[in-house]
């Protein structure tokens, strides 16, 4: 069913409160995608982001998304057929890097709530103009780190942000602490090599930590 830019973004921000960080996944395999799944969920990280960077990622999020709890989104989405395909796969959600006419459209027209991109205060302004006020701030810290995003607190109040991109476990909560940051993504809690050992023990505990930030 068709959605608004306003219920689209509401409904990211509802998935976006649930933790403070969304994990950033880039897997490989289908057989990472239950057990990588469980154990950030179990760490305390419902939302996840699998992003359509590899050729098992859309059976990853629907490997991802029969497990109790998760919350399991596709990111890096660029072109409608991606909305669509990652909705047919069972994603809850959606994050594209950028924002342009055509995503916008094809996530409203799926019923997909978008976290779409903005990097400078222009980008956020169009998008508002159409009815998002939740957005993801990337590349975080290429585009001016913390120090620029929390100078758009003032004169865009309206607007939230979920920073991803150069985000760590170093300086997650100099993002965390500002008041246009609701949580922020990254991949340091999902590292490859402890995807690729299946040491999924490891991934809980980083997402138990991660799950304690400021918020």
């Amino acid at each position: 069913m068709p959605i608004t830019p306003f219920e689209a973004s509401q409904r990211a921000r509802e998935i976006c409160l649930a933790a403070p960080i969304v994990p950033v996944l880039v897997v490989d395999s289908v057989e990472h995608a239950r057990p990588l799944a469980k154990a950030l969920v179990a760490g305390g990280l419902p939302a996840l982001e699998v992003t359509l960077r590899t050729e098992a990622a859309l059976d990853v999020i629907a490997e991802m998304a029969t497990v109790d709890g998760g919350i399991v989104g596709a990111g890096t989405l660029l072109t409608p057929e991606d909305v669509k395909a990652a909705k047919a796969a069972g994603a809850n959600f959606g994050v594209s890097p950028g924002a342009t006419e055509q995503i916008l459209d094809a996530c409203e027209a799926e019923g997909l709530p978008l976290l779409p991109g903005a990097a400078t205060a222009s980008e956020a302004m169009r998008l508002l103009e159409r009815g998002y006020t939740l957005m993801k701030f990337f590349p975080a810290e290429a585009a001016g780190g913390a120090k620029l995003l929390g100078s758009l607190a003032s004169p865009l109040p309206q607007i939230s942000f979920c920073p991803t991109g150069g985000v760590n476990v170093k300086n997650a909560n100099d993002y965390l602490s500002l008041p246009n940051v609701i949580c922020a993504g990254g991949s340091w809690v999902a590292p490859k090599e402890f995807i690729t050992k299946g040491a999924w023990d490891k991934i809980e505990s980083l997402a138990a930590d991660a799950s304690k930030l400021l918020t």
